[in-house]
């Protein structure tokens, strides 16, 4: 399969179209719209929380129109094994995927970190930038962002003009702030990331490498945090499965009657 013809391999899941490709396929993906001078490039994530607050969030759907959108997750998984017949090539989830695309990148860049508490923030570079001490990782806002934050931040970025801006928000703030906010002069490649910084920074634990490998991590949120987390998991993800069938038959219904 040619990286082209990966390009276009996707999966639509619950209207919102889902690229299917390996981590060597998405990071020349991402490598090569540095080539492309005339277009900003932005990459999201989908999984089953996101996916649900896409079918009654008008805005938020509207905001993923013209995003690259990478698979995070067991869910989405299991809603391309029932609407494709197999599971996605790869998680790319941006906690392990954005680590990873900093070591592939191996021409020095300047990325611009926008989201978390001032100190997850200032951490977070830290991390990456010993981690990866050919590219340059620039704190510029944290992501309690309002009116006057959301001026000086974009008037830094224009004055930076980075390769990559990261923004960790969390769902659907971040992308509907990119979608409003973020143009070409602000970044060329821009990634939201979600808790990235809090993982990076070691805020927040990541689950065993067991767990991960399982797909299951998840679960081991929902165990930290269940107060916070039980309607995503418990109530959402099987929300999700139905709404994964359900769309299935009826499609399958239209086309047999078409």
């Amino acid at each position: 399969m040619t990286e082209q013809s990966s390009e276009r391999r996707s999966t639509q899941i619950l209207g919102v179209d889902v690229l299917d490709l390996t981590w060597e396929q998405a990071f020349r993906t991402v490598e090569s719209k540095f080539s492309d001078d005339k277009k900003q490039h932005v990459f999201g994530y989908l999984n089953a929380n996101n996916a649900n607050i896409s079918v009654h969030d008008k805005e938020y759907r509207d905001s993923l129109s013209d995003v690259t959108i990478l698979p995070d997750g067991f869910g989405v998984d299991i809603a391309n094994m029932i609407l494709e017949g197999h599971k996605f090539s790869a998680n790319l989830n941006g906690t392990d995927f954005i680590p990873s695309l900093m070591v592939y990148l191996d021409k020095p860049m300047t990325i611009a970190m926008i989201g978390g508490t001032q100190n997850v923030l200032e951490d977070a570079s830290r991390v990456f930038g010993q981690q990866t001490p050919w590219h340059n990782f620039v704190p510029i806002s944290d992501g309690y962002i309002n009116d006057d934050k959301t001026e000086t931040a974009l008037k830094k970025l224009s004055k930076l003009k980075p390769d990559i801006l990261l923004v960790a928000m969390g769902s659907p703030l971040q992308e509907k702030w990119v979608h409003n906010y973020i143009n070409s002069e602000h970044g060329k490649l821009v990634f939201t990331v979600g808790a990235l910084f809090d993982f990076v920074s070691s805020t927040m634990p990541r689950a065993p490498v067991s767990w991960r490998e399982w797909r299951i991590e998840w679960l081991y949120r929902l165990l930290l945090e269940p107060r916070r987390l039980w309607r995503r998991y418990i109530v959402g993800n099987p929300l999700f499965i139905w709404r994964i069938f359900w769309h299935r038959i009826f499609d399958n219904h239209r086309v047999h009657k078409g």
